[in-house]
C-alpha cells in the first residue's frame, strides 16, 4: 500500500502592485471626477519633469524678430513681447508652480496637523493660547497674509514658499484638532498613557496616523489654493522674479499693454492657473469622498 503525499496548494500572494492597481481602478470607477483631476495632476507632473525634453524652445531665449507673433504652427500659443515662446514658458512654469505648491501646501498642513494635534491632547491653556494665536491669523485672508509675510521677506522663491505657508497652517490646524479631540479619549490613547509612553509619542505614534484621512484632504486642498497663491504673488510683482517662468509673470506681462495687442500672452497663462486649480480640487473633493465613511457610496 502506498502513501499518497497530500500537497498543499497556496494562493500566489498578491503584490503591491496589484492592489495598487485594484485601488486605481475602482477609483476611477466610482469617483471618475477625481481621476480626471488626477490625470490633469500627472500630465503637469509628467510636463514639469520632462519639461527639457517636451519643450521645443529654450524658456530664456529671446528673439526680437518673432516677438508678438500670434499662434502657428512654429509656436503654438504664439510668443510674448521679448520673442520668447509661450509654450515653452507654460511648460517650465509648471515647475514653479508644481515646486511652490507642493512645498507650501505640504509644509502647512504638516505644521497645521502637528498643531492642531499637541493642543487637542494637552488641552487647558495650552489649547487656548495655540487656539487664540490660530484664531488671530484665521481672521486674514489668504492672499491678505501672504501679502505682509512677503512684504516683511521680500521676493525670492524660498521667501514666497515660506508666506503661502503661514496662513495654510491654522487652517489645518483647526481641523485636525477637532479630529484630535475624538482621539484623546479613545482606549489605545489611555492605554498608551497607563504604560508611561511620552506625549511626543503618543502624538506621533498613535494619534497622528489616525487623522491622515482629513490630513491628506487638507493637503490636497491647499495645492490648489497655493498655486493661486503664487501665480497672485508674482502678478503683484511680489514672487517669483523674471526671467524665471512662472505663470503669474506671465500674466503680468501681458496684463495691460499687451491686452489687446497679443491676446495669447494672458489667455494660456491665465487657462494653465485654472486648469491646475480645477484639478486639484476635483482631486481634492473626491478623496473627501472616498476617505470620509459618511459620504461613502
Amino acid at each position: 500500500m502506498t502513501r499518497t503525499s497530500v500537497k498543499t496548494l497556496t494562493l500566489p500572494a498578491v503584490s503591491r502592485f496589484d492592489r495598487w492597481l485594484e485601488t486605481t481602478f475602482r477609483f476611477t470607477r466610482q469617483r471618475p471626477l477625481g481621476a480626471v483631476g488626477a490625470a490633469i495632476i500627472g500630465i503637469m507632473i509628467a510636463a514639469a519633469v520632462l519639461a527639457g525634453f517636451v519643450a521645443p524652445y529654450d524658456p530664456l531665449a529671446t528673439d526680437y524678430a518673432t516677438m508678438l507673433q500670434a499662434p502657428s504652427s512654429f509656436h503654438w500659443f504664439g510668443t510674448d513681447s521679448f520673442g520668447r515662446d509661450v509654450l515653452t514658458r507654460i511648460i517650465y512654469g509648471s515647475r514653479t508652480a508644481l515646486w511652490i505648491g507642493f512645498a507650501s501646501a505640504f509644509l502647512g498642513a504638516t505644521l497645521g496637523a502637528l498643531i492642531g494635534v499637541t493642543s487637542a491632547y494637552f488641552g487647558g491653556k495650552i489649547d487656548l493660547v495655540l487656539q487664540r494665536f490660530m484664531d488671530l491669523l484665521l481672521s486674514f485672508p489668504l492672499i491678505i497674509l501672504a501679502l505682509v509675510v512677503v512684504s516683511l521677506l521680500g521676493s525670492g522663491m524660498t521667501n514666497v514658499i515660506f508666506a503661502i505657508t503661514v496662513p495654510m497652517v491654522p487652517r489645518c490646524a483647526l481641523v485636525l484638532r477637532s479630529s484630535a479631540l475624538a482621539l484623546r479619549e479613545m482606549p489605545f490613547v489611555e492605554a498608551a498613557r497607563a504604560l508611561g509612553f511620552g506625549p511626543t509619542r503618543i502624538i506621533l505614534r498613535h494619534m497622528l496616523p489616525n487623522v491622515m484621512a482629513p490630513y491628506l484632504i487638507m493637503l490636497t486642498a491647499f495645492l490648489g489654493q497655493a498655486i493661486l497663491l503664487e501665480a497672485s504673488l508674482s502678478f503683484l510683482g511680489l514672487g517669483v522674479a523674471e526671467p524665471q517662468a512662472a505663470w503669474g509673470l506671465m500674466l503680468r506681462g501681458a496684463a495691460v499693454d499687451f491686452a489687446e495687442r497679443a491676446p495669447w500672452m494672458a489667455i494660456y497663462p491665465g487657462l494653465a492657473i485654472s486648469l491646475s486649480v480645477f484639478a486639484f480640487n476635483l482631486l481634492g473633493d473626491s478623496l473627501r469622498d472616498a476617505l470620509d465613511p459618511k459620504l461613502r457610496v
